[in-house]
């Protein structure tokens, strides 16, 4: 079996990459004159809500990864916007549309974990390093 590299452990980047599937599902239907615009755009931005945590995870210090997981987030709050405007112009059944959002507050909510993980982390090692240096 191939090695497993963290970012793959990842429940968030698992979900994430859900994401990426139904979407890009979801916009095959969408009328053709939206290839370049909402089509193009949600994929982009969800492609990169994964992408931002591969990357993150391949940071050295918890502040790198945790801004890497902002990013991400960022990266979905602009899915969020683009479904909702899919949905209002049409593009969107209620249907597809309540599950795509269900998905994004569900990743959302584990997004905001783990940022809140790496910063703490980071925190608990700021106090540990100060603590261990000699006063001399």
């Amino acid at each position: 079996m191939a090695y497993t590299f963290s970012f793959e452990k990842l429940n968030v980047w698992v979900d994430s990459k859900e994401l990426v599937k139904s979407i890009y599902l979801t916009t095959k239907d969408f009328s053709s004159e939206e290839k370049f615009g909402l089509t193009n755009q949600l994929r982009r931005a969800s492609i990169s809500i994964t992408s931002y945590l591969a990357e993150g995870s391949s940071r050295n210090t918890d502040k790198d990864k945790a801004h890497f997981s902002t990013v991400a987030f960022s990266s979905l709050m602009e899915v969020l916007n683009q479904i909702i405007i899919a949905h209002e112009l049409g593009f969107l059944s209620e249907k597809d549309y309540q599950k795509i959002r269900t998905v994004i507050e569900k990743i959302s909510n584990k997004l905001s974990a783990l940022r809140k993980s790496q910063l703490n982390r980071q925190t608990i090692k700021q106090i540990n390093d100060k603590t261990i240096q000699p006063s001399w």
